[in-house]
């Protein structure tokens, strides 16, 4: 098959754990000399593609290359978050997952034989998404693949592997092996989402640096008619599975993702083999529960970053940057974050927008979510895998307490779940010198809420899903002045999508409109009449005033660019 060939089908019938992509001739193999493109990703995975997207949609020429003729079987990354369901639906294909993938927003905490608490991670109404969906990876993959074959500036090429990397001062020079021989290719810039054993990360000589703990987790994908809730259930030292944990997610298909702790000593071939896994789930299910193995795997915790994302032509991101334990679900959403971060930046270069600094603000600020990750991802498998008697105590004395005392709960660690880092201290940011209340910082992620648009109900960051910075105006009487003073602001400088945000009493000729239809984006932003937000292309806030000028906004303009 073809991407073509699987554009056309759109999902119809296929399973994706069972395509195979046919191996391509690209002219570059035929060319007299090496071909420079200006931008080489290395690995069609979730984030690979994800940044091969993003960049084609800001009109930057990729190719993709990824040594492999398939997509990935079993469900491996599964809990796909609010966030990154967001950049989906920028990307084109977050409609497909949320509609294919398994919405929930409540976990429950189990002890022993007994439930001691459950949690909601999106209490409040007003989010398009919900908290997570579960989706096994192999369907991820493949809408994104699907999205690819609509994008014409991106060159997806299989079983084109890469073995040899030379940076050089304005390139880099690549060393590509395929079914038909080696040949060489260039790239402007070179960007790695590879997985956590990143051959182009020992090419350049780069190791990852962190801890390995002593234990074992085996997953078992297991398909069965159960009436179990969407939920995430987790135990701590249940009675079908004594000392240890178990956590329990549903998946679409009715397929179930159960994840085992087995302890460091197991030996990870035989406990995959079906007679040691079945007993297992029956332990679980109850033996009169019919059931099938799909998938099962054992993996080992790792929390491990790079030094640096990075090397001058050369960028990592995702699993060849940095690498966290699962339980968090922190992996392949901070990985599609890095994407996002590193496209817009990576585009504003080419254009000459920017200059390098834009692109070492990348390895500032995704370095610092990384260290957000791998901080939260080691307390985690601390509490869930403790490593001695003390440790063991302490655990199960809090466990005890939360049952009936909400301050032990906070102490509780299941996997405290991604949300997405606020990017408080990047040199993109300009402080505040207003007083403002809320979580809309500069550095943070937008935040959605409903709105109208041209009389038809929509979402705010529906709104803010093109390539250019965007700034919300709060409608007040001097809107016109506000607006005027920020569309002067960009000229000359960048693109900016100017909107007026109101409460339908009034709407200006040439200027979009997005009604606050429950006011809840004045509410979560903290919005006076006259506030004026700016956020980057990636939808973070850099800026806020409530007293804007044209030369304020230009210079926090200027400073996201890194042109300060």
């Amino acid at each position: 098959m073809n991407l073509r060939d699987l554009a056309r089908a759109h999902g119809e019938g296929i399973d994706y754990q069972t395509v195979s992509f046919d191996y391509e001739r690209s002219p570059d193999q035929d060319a007299a000399a090496p071909v420079r493109h200006p931008v080489v990703v290395v690995g069609a995975g979730p984030v690979g593609m994800s940044l091969a997207i993003d960049l084609a949609q800001q009109g930057v020429r990729v190719v993709l290359l990824d040594n492999d003729h398939k997509l990935s079987v079993g469900s491996r990354a599964i809990c796909f978050a609010k966030r990154t369901l967001e950049i989906f639906d920028r990307l084109g294909c977050g409609d497909r997952m949320v509609a294919k993938g398994v919405s929930w927003n409540v976990g429950k905490v189990f002890f022993r034989n007994e439930q001691i608490y459950g949690f909601n991670l999106l209490p409040e109404s007003g989010h398009e998404r919900p908290a997570f969906i579960n989706l096994q990876q192999y369907y991820a993959e493949g809408y994104l693949a699907e999205r690819i074959a609509e994008l014409p500036l991106i060159d997806l090429r299989w079983q084109h592997g890469v073995t040899a990397v030379r940076p050089a001062a304005d390139h880099v020079e690549l060393t590509v092996d395929t079914p038909e021989g080696p040949y060489t290719l260039e790239a402007g810039y070179l960007i790695a989402c590879d997985g956590s054993r990143s051959p182009v990360r020992q090419m350049i000589g780069q190791e990852s640096h962190g801890r390995v703990f002593r234990d074992r987790f085996l997953i078992a994908d297991v398909k069965m008619h159960a009436d179990f809730p969407t939920e995430r259930w987790f135990w701590f030292d249940p009675p079908f599975h004594p000392n240890q944990s178990v956590l329990l997610h549903r998946q679409p298909d009715d397929v179930w993702r159960i994840d085992f702790q087995l302890g460091w000593e197991a030996d990870p071939e035989e406990a995959k083999r079906p007679e040691n896994v079945i007993p297992l789930v029956k332990a679980l299910l109850g033996p009169d529960m019919p059931f099938e193995l799909e998938w099962v795997s054992v993996y080992t915790f790792s929390c491990l970053r790079m030094d640096r994302f990075r090397h001058g032509r050369v960028i990592f991101a995702g699993d060849s940057a940095h690498l966290v334990s699962p339980f968090g679900a922190r992996g392949a959403n901070s990985g599609v974050q890095d994407a996002e971060n590193l496209a817009w930046k990576l585009a504003a270069v080419l254009r000459g927008q920017a200059g390098e600094a834009l692109l070492d603000s990348y390895g500032t600020e995704r370095e610092y979510a990384a260290d957000e990750n791998i901080r939260n991802s080691t307390r985690a498998t601390d509490f869930i895998t403790p490593k001695s008697e003390v440790s063991r105590l302490f655990r199960d004395a809090v466990l005890d307490l939360a049952k009936d005392h909400a301050f032990a709960r906070s102490l509780v660690n299941s996997g405290r779940l991604s949300v997405p880092a606020t990017l408080r201290d990047s040199p993109l940011n300009t402080p505040d010198t207003e007083a403002f209340e809320g979580r809309m910082v500069p550095g943070a992620a937008a935040t959605d809420a409903p709105v109208t648009v041209d009389g038809r109900p929509g979402w705010l960051l529906r709104q803010l899903q093109g390539s250019r910075f965007a700034a919300l105006v709060f409608d007040g009487p001097d809107a016109p002045q506000r607006l005027a003073a920020v569309r002067e602001a960009a000229q000359g400088l960048t693109e900016l999508e100017v909107l007026l945000v109101t409460d339908g009493a009034r709407h200006l000729d040439g200027v979009r409109s997005l009604v606050d239809t429950e006011g809840l984006v004045a509410r979560r932003y903290d919005a006076r009449p006259g506030t004026v937000y700016l956020l980057r292309p990636d939808q973070h806030v850099c800026a806020r005033w409530r007293e804007p000028s044209t030369e304020s906004v230009r210079a926090a303009l200027r400073r996201a660019l890194a042109l300060h």
